[in-house]
């Protein structure tokens, strides 16, 4: 998809949203961003793909995640919890976890909103629950 596409898309669900569309959407980079609540998504054009990035922040650590935080994330996703149509995704760019789900072909405007605020449900729930599921397990306890 072409960035002019990807904007389109981005743009309208922020619209859906109740945001002002002409004043956000992608940078002339492909990145863009919105804030619904306590969640927050990320979206990026991928220019030699085509492929427009969306993400949903779980989680933003201060200093790199201790050793299996991460592996427990991704466990939970092999055992079946709802991730929203989307992947455990970590970033060390940024230290951030996210679900983030890709699409390569332009989906309808109607689908693209349902399925990114699908994402995003998923999570606030993996923000909190999965969170504290996943700490209990890999973290000792003191």
């Amino acid at each position: 998809m072409t960035l002019e596409e990807a904007q389109r898309l981005v743009q309208s669900f922020i619209r859906a949203h109740g945001g002002d569309a002409q004043a956000s959407g992608l940078n002339a980079k492909g990145f863009g961003g919105a804030a619904l609540g306590d969640a927050q998504v990320y979206f990026e054009h991928v220019k030699d793909s085509g492929a427009l990035k969306c993400s949903a922040l779980i989680y933003r650590f201060r200093d790199a995640p201790r050793p299996g935080v991460i592996d427990g994330f991704r466990d939970e996703e092999k055992k079946g919890t709802d991730a929203g149509g989307g992947k455990v995704d970590y970033e060390t760019e940024n230290k951030s976890l996210f679900l983030s789900r890709t699409y390569g072909v332009v989906p309808s405007e109607q689908q693209f909103k349902e399925d990114v605020d699908r994402l995003v449900e998923a999570s606030l729930v993996w923000g909190d629950e999965v969170f504290n599921r996943v700490a209990d397990r890999v973290i000792p306890a003191k």
